[in-house]
């Protein structure tokens, strides 16, 4: 029975008004409510280039930490609302908001009209891009300028217009100096111009595809000089080791578009759906393609051949709008123009049951709670007669980098000029070596036990590794300790019994 077309139409309005709200209620669950939570590590290092600028000395040991035009956006926003986490994230929160808008946009262009709402939500869907939409890091923005990179591609080619590749230009000489890790991307751009062109199904000339293109290369020739610069101290900064095949496997993410489509073959066996009868572009396809797979795929194979591991998951994010399209794709052949609405609502749904962190009244953005664990340590150490050893969270934060008296603020510490800690610090490196050994058996001769207790505050793993060598000490033989955990972050007394 066909829906009379008064009928129909306010049937459209109903659903869209319910898809407004619905991912009304997502935001505000899983990026607003998560924006007040304390801060993770990386976080903080943004929180010190923006309050001690990006040519502080102590960046020396990891110049490509400052190395992004992203930090101009909460320099901005902290000078507005005040220094919060809060005021640092919310530039994330309006870059995914352009994001999920351009994706909808090219989810109706290349897959189907009604596709939009089904792209959104299956962004919403992933973890990571929640994640990195309440984070103040550059991966939020780098999702939304890769995406405008791609919708003026899109545009461009379809249209031929000199304006709309001159935004794509644009836009793909910022994406390389928000983070130098999105080089793939530019691989993804040249190859689905390359398709569109060998298939002539765009009304560009080569030559205005070579001045386009070559406009970019030239904005960009300096990111990657630098960045060449960079690589060769790569090393230094990896913490990781090399990626297994089946880690990378399980990266990919393959089962999300697989049962995305399985769904949608299902409902559509049971409900008797008339099934999309229309073709797939073979251009679209390799596009979203690429996306997806194209950044996995690129730092696989450069981590194994330099031998330094840059297969790091927070890296992938300019990859994931691709993965949400993807799986929007493998719905496609199954679901006609009225269905992808109701889809769009399971997933929404589904969505917000699943990753809601419904067990807690106010969400974790990260499973990091350095503030909790600073205001702790300052309870347990309110002054300088209880010393607190202060790991470092940083790779680089080892000799000879490292010493006793690393001259604070600085960046291997940029834990303690956010979280600022009363006691007494003092300075241990990221790992236990033998020269910061011999520093903390001459600590232990007065500092450590004539006020009969101390801390160790930090990272999961360092303060683990510390507590068990100063448990094993013979002159702690008389003393116990007890563990408290924030998350990844730990805080460790001990004391004389």
């Amino acid at each position: 029975m066909t829906l009379p077309l008064a009928a129909r139409d306010r049937q459209i309005v109903q659903s869209n008004l319910f898809l407004a709200a619905l991912l009304a209620v997502c935001i505000a669950r899983l990026w607003l409510m998560a924006l007040p939570s304390s801060f993770w590590v990386d976080e903080m290092a943004t929180v010190f280039v923006v309050q001690h600028g990006a040519d502080h000395p102590s960046f020396a040991v990891a110049p490509q930490v400052p190395d992004s035009l992203y930090y101009w956006l909460p320099r901005v926003s902290s000078r507005l609302l005040g220094s919060s986490e809060i005021a640092y994230r919310l530039p994330s929160i309006l870059a995914a908001g352009v994001a999920l808008w351009l994706i909808a946009l090219l989810a109706a262009r290349l897959i189907h009209p009604q596709a939009a709402w089904f792209a959104v939500f299956a962004c919403l869907g992933l973890h990571d891009f929640n994640e990195h939409a309440a984070d103040a890091r550059p991966y939020a923005l780098g999702m939304c300028v890769g995406a405008a990179c791609v919708w003026f591609l899109v545009r461009w080619l379809d249209s031929a217009r000199w304006r709309d590749g001159l935004l794509f230009a644009f836009f793909g000489a910022l994406l390389w100096r928000v983070h130098l890790i999105y080089w793939p991307f530019y691989l993804l751009l040249a190859l689905y111009t390359a398709v569109r062109m060998a298939r002539h199904e765009t009304r560009v000339p080569m030559r205005h595809a070579a001045a386009v293109f070559a406009l970019m290369a030239i904005a960009v020739l300096p990111v990657a000089l630098r960045s060449l610069r960079l690589m060769r101290h790569a090393g230094a900064h990896v913490i990781l080791a090399l990626p297994s095949l089946h880690h990378f496997e399980w990266t990919l993410r393959w089962k999300l578009p697989l049962l995305a489509g399985a769904l949608a073959w299902l409902l559509g066996r049971v409900l008797h759906w008339n099934r999309n009868g229309e073709k797939l572009s073979r251009s679209a396809l390799v596009l979203v393609a690429a996306w997806w797979l194209g950044q996995p795929i690129c730092l696989f194979t450069y981590s194994y051949l330099t031998g330094n591991n840059a297969y790091v998951p927070r890296y992938f994010s300019i990859s994931l709008p691709g993965l949400a399209l993807a799986a929007t794709f493998a719905v496609r052949p199954f679901a006609g123009a009225t269905q992808w609405r109701p889809l769009a609502a399971l997933v929404g749904v589904g969505t917000l049951a699943l990753l809601g962190q419904w067990t807690l009244l106010w969400p974790e953005h990260q499973h990091s709670d350095w503030r909790g664990a600073a205001a702790m340590a300052n309870r347990e150490a309110p002054s300088r007669e209880i010393a607190v050893i202060c790991t470092s969270p940083f790779v680089e934060g080892q000799s000879p980098h490292w010493r006793p008296d690393y001259p604070l603020p600085g960046f291997l510490y940029a834990h303690l000029s956010v979280y600022p800690i009363r006691g007494q610090i003092l300075l241990f490196p990221f790992e236990r070596a033998h020269d910061s050994e011999e520093y903390a058996t001459g600590l232990l001769q007065e500092k450590l036990t004539a006020p009969r207790r101390f801390l160790i505050y930090g990272g999961a793993g360092n303060v683990r590794d510390w507590r068990n060598w100063f448990a094993r000490r013979p002159e702690l033989a008389g003393w116990d300790n007890r563990l408290v955990k924030f998350g990844d972050v730990y805080l460790v007394e001990f004391f004389r019994r």
